[in-house]
């Protein structure tokens, strides 16, 4: 009797592990359209129902044959702007970029496409002090294909009305202050090719002071792979070196939703060095979707594919890939 027990507990553990297996296979392998009204105070009337698609943390991963299913899942979308919030690759040595360039070629709109690379993503130049100072080919491929690289500020006007897309990191500098930095730095730097990097971020502020100028009703959007925590927001605000600008809207990545999630519990890990315990145990109304701190709102899309951050569980669990439709309203 009892071996018979025995034997009926293995029949349903194995039957228990082939139906999880099994549904894990699927869940990675479609794909959720997340939708989000984003309320703008002051939303100038020409921009409402404007829409952005967020396309992030693909990491090589295919969703049908040149990324069918995901192209056609895009095409079948009306948006105004379509944004892409790094971890495209595997890793930033990789050379196998067709995972991303197939779905770009598979996208019909691209009038306004726009990139900011991730952690597992080439940086977009390569230099030093004997290296020339150029573009990674990851990122000339791409841009060649209609996707540009967002470096500065990128905007989209809407009649009388405009979108400014911004690079997180370049907004946090002041740009007079950090064009004089630049100078006094030229004036000591030997290396030409070096003197070629200093060029280029001098473009690239000198780029950013259009925000200097824009209208209270202008809409300013960042993009950043890496959300912005509590935390840092705090050390920014009180960071007097530190520009922290008004912005209507932040768009990150990075975290996969957890990755892996449990049921009751959530995400019990997220890749992120500014919590305690470097994400272990996160808080979990800051791992995906809306929310807003200090006045400023962050979006944090789950993304489409999955890391090995933790080993063995290269995978998403109870998460399934998701894009991100994010309409601007007024409030």
């Amino acid at each position: 009797m009892r071996k018979k027990r025995g034997s009926v507990l293995v029949i349903i553990m194995l039957l228990f592990i082939t139906v999880v297996v099994s549904f894990t296979i699927w869940d990675n392998n479609r794909i959720i359209l997340a939708e989000q009204d984003i309320e703008i105070e002051g939303l100038p009337s020409e921009l409402e129902g404007f829409r952005i698609l967020q396309v992030t943390d693909l990491h090589e991963k295919y969703f049908g044959e040149n990324q069918s299913r995901l192209s056609d899942k895009i095409n079948g979308i009306d948006y105004d702007v379509i944004v892409f919030t790094g971890d495209m690759l595997e890793t930033g040595n990789t050379t196998d970029f067709h995972p991303f360039y197939s779905l770009i070629d598979g996208i019909t709109n691209k009038d306004h496409a726009l990139f900011v690379h991730g952690n597992s993503d080439p940086e977009p130049y390569r230099y030093g002090r004997h290296t020339p100072f150029e573009r990674h080919e990851f990122i000339n491929g791409m841009e060649d294909k209609g996707v540009t690289l967002l470096e500065s500020v990128y905007t989209v006007e809407v009649g009388s009305a405009h979108v400014h897309f911004t690079e997180f990191e370049l907004s946090l500098v002041e740009p007079g202050k950090g064009l004089a930095e630049i100078d006094q730095q030229a004036k000591i730097e030997q290396s030409e090719h070096y003197q070629d990097y200093l060029n280029h971020q001098k473009d690239l502020l000198e780029e950013m002071q259009v925000l200097d100028e824009a209208s209270q009703e202008d809409v300013l959007i960042s993009l950043y792979h890496y959300p912005i925590v509590d935390f840092r927001v705090d050390l920014l605000m009180d960071d007097p070196d530190s520009l922290l600008r008004d912005f209507d809207l932040m768009l990150a990545g990075h975290y996969h939703g957890g990755q892996i999630r449990l049921p009751f519990v959530g995400a019990p890990f997220v890749p992120e060095p500014y919590y305690e315990r470097s994400g272990l145990f996160p808080p979990q109304d800051r791992i995906k979707g809306l929310w807003e701190y200090r006045g400023l709102k962050q979006y944090v899309s789950a993304g489409l594919g999955s890391s090995d951050a933790l080993p063995l569980l290269n995978f998403r669990f109870l998460n399934p890939p998701e894009i991100n439709l994010l309409t601007l309203k007024s409030k």
